[in-house]
């Protein structure tokens, strides 16, 4: 029998296809990139089974559903192996909506019109950095929205984590202890300022530090008992170098310098997140290796419209699910026509408690719906469930330079051996009348958040 180009599974095939032929570009009926240059409709990049839930799941599952253990088997093939055992055991609910089609809504707007402008200009130099065309520090964006390589890939995350020149999060984290009870709540503050790939009008590169990528803290601001505890990183732009790590705690009073491969450990007691774990590229790409695309798939992911803004005064979410009905954000979903499974192995750390991990990229915006770790057996270990937003609900919104703002709005980190969640919004503000911010607002951010001297008087 004569199979017809477009019967119901040539978008899986065409995609399974994609990866063993090695061939790069996003799409299947057309390349992704040039619909989103020209402002088109992402979906007619994709056969109707790849831009609709319902199609693929023969009508199964459509926009509007919950799902839960009693329809999660119709796919268990587009979420991750710990999130389909949240659903089936754990009695967590996702709601699925339609899937975006205005690719404006997946990057803050000027990250998006960098990658436009960029595209084309970077490359990987000798060492594994990425460089422009002439040798220079990138210039801002994605370097590679059409990754030929797992390591291009993880650029598109690494170099630029919020995708703001400057962020600081106000972070309400909720950490659950195996029996669903909520054993530790922090409030602590997460900066982190670019040096190179900056997308402000005074230039790519602050300061003339080129060779710097970032400067990123993080301190605490309740409860008392970790009230002052401080972490500065500060990132080399050469990515086979460790960041710098320095710490403060009040009960020494003075900043200490942490070995520069500590980054698989807790920051404070409780939270199943470590440095590492960091927008799923905490450590220096060049610090990793074995990068491997293992297949092409469409998934689901919290990749838009999960802002709180409008019905939250501080931004906050409900729960749900788990043993004491707390474990779980209330979370939307959607069909992602295409994503790339990347795998990496921890190569520049002999000690790590990681084996490898495996991050869901989705191809429109080059960010994770799904980031996994497995530990030194080679089991699954810890799942990092973002969700990402701009900022607008309803008739609320956070903007920045006269737009909506975008970033991610909430994550749940779990631990699905000793079954301990950490989860955490990103607030409107939090302890000490700290606010979100994804601009610095023409403040010295960098004197006040970002020096030894700022963490040890913040821990004061």
């Amino acid at each position: 029998m004569r199979i017809r180009k477009y019967d119901f599974n040539y978008g899986r095939r065409a995609l399974l296809e994609k990866a063993a032929r090695g061939v790069t570009a996003a799409g299947v009926l057309a390349p992704l990139w040039p619909i989103i240059a020209n402002g088109g409709d992402i979906t007619k990049a994709y056969p109707d089974e790849l831009v609709s839930i319902e199609a693929y799941t023969k009508g199964k599952i459509k926009p509007g559903d919950i799902l839960t253990a009693n329809n999660v088997e119709h796919v268990k093939d587009l979420v991750s192996s710990i999130v389909y055992t949240q659903i089936r055991d754990m009695g967590r609910r996702i709601l699925i909506q339609e899937p975006l089609k205005d690719i404006t809504k997946l990057f803050p707007a000027d990250y998006l019109e960098a990658t436009l402008r960029n595209k084309g200009k970077a490359k990987l130099d000798a060492g594994g950095n990425v460089v422009t065309t002439d040798g220079g520090p990138w210039v801002g964006g994605n370097p590679f929205p059409e990754p030929t390589s797992g390591y291009e890939a993880m650029a598109n995350i690494t170099l630029s984590w919020g995708r703001h020149d400057y962020s600081q999060y106000a972070i309400r984290d909720w950490d659950l202890n195996p029996n669903g009870e909520v054993a530790y709540q922090y409030d602590f503050m997460w900066c982190e300022m670019n040096t190179t790939g900056r997308l402000s009008a005074d230039g790519p590169v602050w300061k003339e530090k080129k060779d710097l990528l970032r400067y990123q803290s993080v301190f605490f601001v309740s409860p008392n008992d970790v009230k002052g505890s401080s972490f500065l990183n500060i990132w080399k732009y050469d990515q086979r170098q460790f960041p710098e790590l320095y710490g403060y705690f009040p009960a020494f009073k003075r900043v200490r310098q942490f070995p520069t491969n500590q980054r698989f450990e807790p920051l404070v007691p409780g939270i199943s997140l470590f440095l590492s774990d960091a927008w799923g590229s905490g450590d220096p790409m060049g610090t990793w290796g074995n990068y491997k695309i293992l297949k092409r798939t469409p998934f689901l992911g919290a990749m838009s419209r999960n802002w709180y803004g409008g019905r939250h005064a501080n931004w906050e979410r409900p729960v749900h699910g788990g043993a004491k009905n707390q474990t779980f954000f209330d979370t939307a979903m959607e069909f992602i026509p295409e994503c790339l499974v990347v795998e990496s192995t921890p190569t520049g750390y002999p000690r790590a408690p990681v084996s490898r991990r495996e991050l869901v990229i989705d191809v429109r915006n080059g960010l994770f719906p799904s980031y996994m770790t497995y530990d030194r057996r080679g089991n699954p270990w810890k799942n990092n469930c973002p969700s990402y937003s701009v900022y607008e609900d309803g008739n609320t919104s956070y903007k920045v330079n006269g737009k909506p703002s975008w970033s991610f709005a909430s994550v749940m980190f779990h631990d699905i051996q000793s079954n301990r969640m950490s989860r955490f919004v990103q607030a409107k503000q939090i302890t000490g009348g700290y606010p979100t911010q994804h601009t610095d607002k023409g403040e010295d951010v960098y004197n006040r958040y970002l020096t030894t001297t700022a963490i040890q008087r913040l821990g004061k």
